[in-house]
C-alpha cells in the first residue's frame, strides 16, 4: 500500500473527490440536474478518515463521513449542485483554471460548447450568425487558444488551429476546463489559455444502466422578416451508458442533432480603399502620398436579409474495459457535422471609386461618411441585387486509444494513440442582377443613369436613397448580369502518439515525478477553385444577362427598424441557373485561366492564377517531453501543493509552393497542369520550412493558508504557434530589368509561434454554500504577425530559386543581381503586456426559510488592459486599435431559484467593445461595439423521469454592430432575433 504524509488540503481533497463524484450521470446532462436531491457530507473528521483509505474507495469515505462526529451537511439540488461540483473541480486542482460540470453543461440553455464556456470568468465569444463560436481568453482571441478532447490535440475546420466550439454539442461533452495557467505535462500551444473537453468514462458512473432523451422545439422570431427563411426547427439527443461483466466492461453512446433556422437582417459598411479630392479645399494635405489633397472614401456597402439553416448532428461512442484492478483499456470516439445552407439577399452598393462624381459630401475627419454619388464614363458606380447562396459543409472526427496501467504500487504507465482531422467544404456562390434600360430589348444596355445618396448614422442604421429604386422589382428593367462560385476547402489532419509515467515517491517533499513524450505528425491543405460567368459592373457581350420571368422572381419588402429600404426582387437561383445554362451549370475548378506563362488558354481571357497559387500543403511535425515533479508538503503550518517541470518541443514545419522562376529550367522551372489541363511554364514546385526547439518551464503552487482558503501562484513560459494557413507557402519573387529581385507573400512558412511569459496569483475563498476568487494575471508577449517590407532581403540564402545574373536585352551583358525588397508575413518585435484582473462569486443562499433556501447568485467580472495595439486604416485615416479580442470589461452573472421541482434562472454575459475579425466580410479586424446577452430558462420535473422546459436564448435581440476606426464609420449592424425552445427531458 502506498504511504505518504497528508497534508490537511491533501485530506479535504480526498472528501472533495465524494462531492465531484455524486452520481450525475454525465450523459443526463440537463434532465438529471431536476431530480432528487442530493446531500453531501463534507467535515475535517471525515477527510481524515477518507484519506487513510483509498480516496477512489466512495464507499469507505461514507462510513467514514457518518463516523464522524463533527458533520456539516450541505443540500444542493438540481443546477445547485452542479455549481459546487465546479467548485469544487477548481478548488482542488493544481493549476489556475475554471471548471464545467456535467450537469452545469447541460442546464443552461446552451446550443454548443461555445456557450456554455463563455460563462467562466475571463472568457467571452465572437457570435458569428448570432451563435457563440469562437471563444477568447483574457483578452485574446481564438488564435491564441489551444484545445484537447479527452487529452488530444484538436483540429478544426476553421482553417486555422482556431477551434470553432460551435461544434460540439453540449449534450454530449460531460465537463469542461480552462486552464489559465500550464503544467508539464499539458500539451503545449495555448498563450491565452487551453480548453480541454471531455466525453463519458463510462466505467466511472455509479449507475449500472442509464438512459436520457431529450426532445425541444425552437422557434426564432425574426424569421418571419426574411422572405423564404425558415421559422421552426429542433434540439433532440438521445444517450446510453451502461457497465457489464461484474463492472468490468463499461458501454457508452450518444447523439445529439441540432436543426435551426439561422436569419439575420443587417447593414454592412465596406472598408474605405480608395481617395478623391471631394472638399476641393486648397492646401489640403490629410489624404495619402500620392494625393494628400485626397479624402478617403469607402468601397460601397449592402443592405441584406439572410436566411438558411444550420444542422448539426454530433455522435459520441466509448467502450472501456477493466479486466485487473490495474489495467483500463479505452477506446472512444467522437464525430460532428455541421451542415448550413443560407442565402443573402438585397443591395450590394459600390460607390463607384475615385472616378464617380460627389456632390454635397459628408466628412468624419478625412473620411467620407455621407454623399452624393453618381456614375461617369470613368467610375463603377452601381446598385447591384444579390442573391448570395452560400453552403457549409463540415465534418469533424476524433478518435483514441487509451491504455492505463498500474504497473506496481508506485508506477503508473499511460499509453495513448489517437487521430483528429477536420474537413470544411465552404461554397461561396453569388448571383448577381443589374439593372436595364429596358430588359425586353433584343440587345439590353446596363442602365447608366446611376445616382446614390447615403448618410452614415455610426451605430444606427444609415439613410440612403437610389434613382432606380422603383426598377429594384420591375422583372422589365432587372436583369442576372453574373454568377460566380468561389469554393474553399480545407482538409486537416493529425495523428499523435503518447506515453506518460507517473512514479510515487515517500517522502515529505515531492509525491510523486511524471515524465513522458508525445509524437504528432499534422497536415493541412488548402484547395481553391473558381467559376465565373458574365459582368456585375456592366452586361457582357459574350456572355450576356438573363431576362427574368415572373416565376424566377418575388417582390421583397423590408420589415421593422429596415421598413424604409427600398424593395427588391428575390431570385430564384436554381430556376435562374437552370434557364442561364439549360445544358448544366458548369462547376468550380482550380486553373491557371490566362495567367502569364500559359501555353494555350482554353479559350480563358481572365487570371486564375490566385485559385492555383493558393493551394497547397502544410506538414508540421513535433516531438515533445517534458518531466514535472508534483509537490505535497507542508511550509511551517501551511500546506504546499502544486508542480513544476519544464516540457520541450522540438517542431519541423514546411510547406508546398510555387516559385515564379519565368519559365528558367536551370531555376527549377517545370510544366505545371492544372484541372482542366492547362499548362503554365513559369513556375518552380519546392517545400521550404524550417526547425526549432522550445524549452518551456512552469510551476504551480497552492497555499493552503487555512482550510477553507488558498493562495496560488504560478508562472510559465508558454508558447501558440502561427495559424495553421498562415504557413502557406503562396512566394513570388520577381527580377526588374536592373537586376534588382523583389518578392512578396501573404503566408510564410518561416514563422515562428507567439511566446509569452505569465504570472498569476489568486486568492480563493470557499464556504459552505459558495466561493470567491479574486485573481490577477500578467503576460509579456514577445511578438506576433504582421506584414512588413524587408529591405535588402538575402532571396538566395532563404532558399529562393533567384539567378545570379540576368542579361541585359539591349548590350547582351550580364548583371549581376541584387537583393531588394521582400514583403511577407513576419513575427515583429513589438510585442507587449496583457494585464488584468477577476473576481468570481457564488453564493447559495441555503441559510433562507425553506421556499427561499433554493435561491442562488452566481457571477464574475474581468478587467483586462493591455499595451499592445495596431493601427487600421480601414477606415481611412489611420488610427489605432486594440488587440483583437480584447474587452476592457467582461462580466457573466446568473440569477436562479430552484423549489421542489421547479428551477428558473435568467443570465447575462456582457463585454465592453473589441477588436476582432468582421464576421460578415473575412480578413477585416475591425472594432465592435459593447454587447450584453441574455437568456432565460425554467423548467419543472413533473416526475422522477420526466420533465419540461422552456427557454428563450438572445431574450433582448442583441445586434452585433461594429465599425472602422471610429463610430461614425459603420461596420455591421446585424440583428438575429430571439430563439425560443420548449421541450421534454426524459432519464430512466
Amino acid at each position: 500500500m502506498l504511504k505518504f504524509k497528508p497534508s490537511l488540503l491533501t485530506v479535504a481533497m480526498a472528501a472533495g473527490m465524494k462531492m465531484m463524484f455524486i452520481p450525475s450521470t454525465a450523459l443526463a446532462a440537463e434532465q438529471t440536474t431536476n431530480n432528487a436531491e442530493t446531500e453531501i457530507e463534507v467535515s475535517a473528521t471525515a477527510a481524515q478518515n477518507a484519506a487513510s483509505t483509498t480516496t477512489s474507495n466512495t464507499n469507505s469515505s461514507d462510513a467514514a463521513a457518518e463516523e464522524a462526529g463533527d458533520i456539516e451537511r450541505i443540500s444542493v439540488r438540481g443546477y445547485s449542485r452542479s455549481l459546487i461540483d465546479s467548485i469544487n473541480a477548481k478548488r482542488f486542482g493544481d493549476t489556475v483554471s475554471e471548471q464545467l460540470s456535467a450537469d452545469d453543461l447541460g442546464s443552461l440553455p446552451d446550443v454548443s460548447m461555445a456557450d456554455a464556456l463563455t460563462r467562466l470568468p475571463g472568457i467571452s465569444a465572437v457570435r458569428t450568425g448570432g451563435q457563440a463560436a469562437e471563444i477568447n481568453i483574457r483578452g485574446m482571441s481564438g488564435g491564441f487558444v489551444f484545445s484537447t478532447l479527452n487529452g488530444r490535440e484538436q483540429v478544426s475546420t476553421s482553417g486555422s488551429r482556431s477551434i470553432e466550439f460551435d461544434q460540439y454539442p453540449s449534450e454530449l461533452i460531460t465537463s469542461a476546463a480552462v486552464y489559465k495557467s500550464p503544467k508539464a505535462s499539458l500539451i503545449e500551444g495555448g498563450v491565452a489559455g487551453t480548453v480541454e473537453l471531455a466525453t463519458v468514462s463510462p466505467l466511472s458512473k455509479t449507475d449500472t444502466h442509464n438512459f436520457v432523451a431529450n426532445v425541444r422545439g425552437m422557434y426564432n422570431d425574426r424569421a418571419s422578416e426574411v422572405y423564404g427563411a425558415e421559422e421552426y426547427g429542433h434540439r433532440v439527443s438521445f444517450s446510453y451508458q451502461g457497465k457489464y461483466l461484474e463492472d468490468t466492461l463499461g458501454v457508452a453512446v450518444g447523439y445529439a442533432r441540432l436543426d435551426q433556422p439561422s436569419v439575420a437582417t443587417q447593414f454592412i459598411g465596406l472598408a474605405y480603399n480608395d481617395v478623391k479630392d471631394v472638399d476641393g479645399i486648397a492646401g489640403d494635405m490629410d489624404g495619402t502620398e500620392d494625393c494628400p489633397e485626397c479624402e478617403y472614401i469607402s468601397e460601397g456597402f449592402e443592405l441584406q436579409h439572410l436566411g438558411g439553416v444550420e444542422r448539426r448532428n454530433g455522435y459520441m461512442g466509448a467502450i472501456e474495459w477493466a479486466p485487473v484492478d490495474n489495467f483500463t483499456l479505452k477506446a472512444d470516439a467522437f464525430i460532428s457535422r455541421f451542415d448550413s445552407e443560407a442565402f443573402a439577399r438585397g443591395f450590394r452598393v459600390k460607390l463607384g471609386g475615385q472616378g464617380a462624381s460627389v456632390a454635397n459630401p459628408v466628412l468624419d475627419g478625412n473620411s467620407v461618411i455621407g454623399g452624393t454619388f453618381n456614375r461617369t464614363s470613368k467610375s463603377f458606380t452601381r446598385v447591384e441585387l444579390v442573391n448570395d447562396d452560400n453552403q457549409d459543409f463540415d465534418e469533424v472526427d476524433n478518435y483514441g486509444i487509451n491504455a492505463d496501467w498500474q504497473v506496481t504500487d508506485n508506477l503508473n504507465v499511460n499509453v495513448d494513440v489517437s487521430l483528429s482531422s477536420a474537413k470544411s467544404d465552404f461554397r461561396n456562390g453569388l448571383l448577381w442582377s443589374n439593372v436595364a434600360v429596358d430588359a425586353t430589348a433584343d440587345t439590353p444596355l446596363f442602365d447608366e443613369n446611376v445616382s446614390i445618396s447615403y448618410l452614415l448614422n455610426g451605430l444606427d442604421l444609415p439613410d440612403v436613397g437610389f434613382n432606380q429604386a422603383d426598377a429594384f422589382t420591375d422583372i422589365d428593367r432587372v436583369m442576372v448580369s453574373k454568377y460566380g462560385i468561389y469554393p474553399f476547402e480545407n482538409e486537416d489532419e493529425l495523428k499523435a502518439y503518447r506515453v506518460d509515467f507517473e512514479y510515487t515517491l515517500d517522502n515529505e517533499y515531492i509525491s510523486s515525478i511524471e515524465f513522458g513524450a508525445r509524437y504528432s505528425d499534422r497536415t493541412y491543405s488548402n484547395d481553391r477553385s473558381v467559376f465565373e460567368y458574365g459582368n456585375d459592373g456592366a452586361f457582357s457581350k459574350s456572355e450576356p444577362p438573363l431576362q427574368l420571368t415572373s416565376d424566377m422572381a418575388t417582390v421583397v419588402n423590408w420589415e421593422g427598424d429596415f421598413s424604409y429600404f427600398p424593395s427588391y426582387l428575390a431570385i430564384d437561383l436554381n430556376s435562374a441557373l437552370n434557364a442561364w445554362f439549360p445544358s448544366g451549370i458548369p462547376q468550380p475548378v482550380q486553373t491557371w485561366g490566362n495567367a502569364g506563362g500559359v501555353i494555350d488558354p482554353k479559350g480563358y481571357t481572365t487570371n486564375y492564377s490566385w485559385s492555383v497559387l493558393q493551394s497547397g500543403d502544410v506538414f508540421e511535425k513535433v516531438t515533445s517531453g517534458y518531466v514535472m515533479a508534483n509537490i505535497n508538503m507542508e511550509l511551517g503550518d501551511i500546506p504546499v501543493t502544486g508542480n513544476f517541470g519544464v516540457r520541450v518541443v522540438h517542431t519541423d514545419q514546411s510547406a508546398t509552393m510555387l516559385q515564379n522562376v519565368e519559365g528558367d529550367p536551370e531555376l527549377g522551372a517545370q510544366n505545371i497542369t492544372d484541372e482542366i489541363g492547362i499548362i503554365n511554364q513559369n513556375y518552380a514546385p519546392t517545400v521550404q520550412g524550417l526547425t526549432y526547439t522550445d524549452y518551456l518551464p512552469s510551476i504551480n503552487l497552492n497555499f493552503g493558508i487555512t482550510d477553507n482558503s488558498q493562495i496560488r501562484f504560478a508562472a510559465a513560459k508558454v508558447m501558440s504557434r502561427p495559424p495553421i494557413n498562415r504557413l502557406a507557402g503562396d512566394i513570388s519573387a520577381t527580377v526588374n530589368d536592373d537586376g534588382e529581385i523583389n518578392g512578396s507573400s501573404t503566408n510564410n512558412p518561416f514563422l515562428i509561434p507567439f511566446y509569452a511569459t505569465q504570472y498569476d496569483l489568486s486568492y480563493e475563498r470557499y464556504f459552505e454554500e459558495g466561493a470567491f476568487v479574486a485573481a490577477l494575471f500578467y503576460k509579456d508577449i514577445d511578438s506576433f504577425i504582421d506584414t512588413f517590407a524587408i529591405e535588402g532581403y538575402d532571396f538566395k540564402g532563404n532558399g529562393f530559386n533567384v539567378p545570379d545574373y540576368i542579361i541585359d536585352e539591349d548590350s547582351g551583358e550580364q548583371i549581376k543581381t541584387t537583393n531588394g525588397t521582400y514583403t511577407t508575413a513576419v513575427n515583429n518585435a513589438d510585442g507587449g503586456y496583457i494585464r488584468g484582473l477577476e473576481l468570481a462569486y457564488t453564493q447559495i443562499f441555503t441559510f433562507l426559510p425553506d421556499a427561499f433556501s433554493g435561491l442562488g447568485f452566481s457571477g464574475s467580472y474581468s478587467y483586462t488592459q493591455s499595451e499592445v495595439e495596431s493601427i487600421t486604416s480601414l477606415g481611412g485615416d489611420s488610427v489605432k486599435q486594440s488587440l483583437d479580442g480584447l474587452s476592457d470589461h467582461v462580466a457573466n452573472a446568473t440569477l436562479f431559484y430552484e423549489y421542489e421541482g421547479f428551477e428558473t434562472r435568467i443570465s447575462a454575459r456582457y463585454r465592453s467593445d473589441f477588436v476582432s475579425e468582421q464576421v460578415a466580410i473575412n480578413e477585416q479586424v475591425v472594432n465592435f461595439d459593447a454587447e450584453t446577452v441574455v437568456d432565460y430558462q425554467a423548467s419543472y420535473q413533473v416526475t422522477e423521469g420526466l420533465g419540461v422546459l422552456f427557454q428563450v436564448n438572445n431574450l433582448t435581440d442583441e445586434p452585433t454592430k461594429s465599425y472602422f476606426g471610429t463610430e461614425s464609420k459603420t461596420g455591421t449592424i446585424q440583428y438575429f432575433g430571439r430563439e425560443f425552445y420548449l421541450g421534454v427531458n426524459y432519464v430512466m
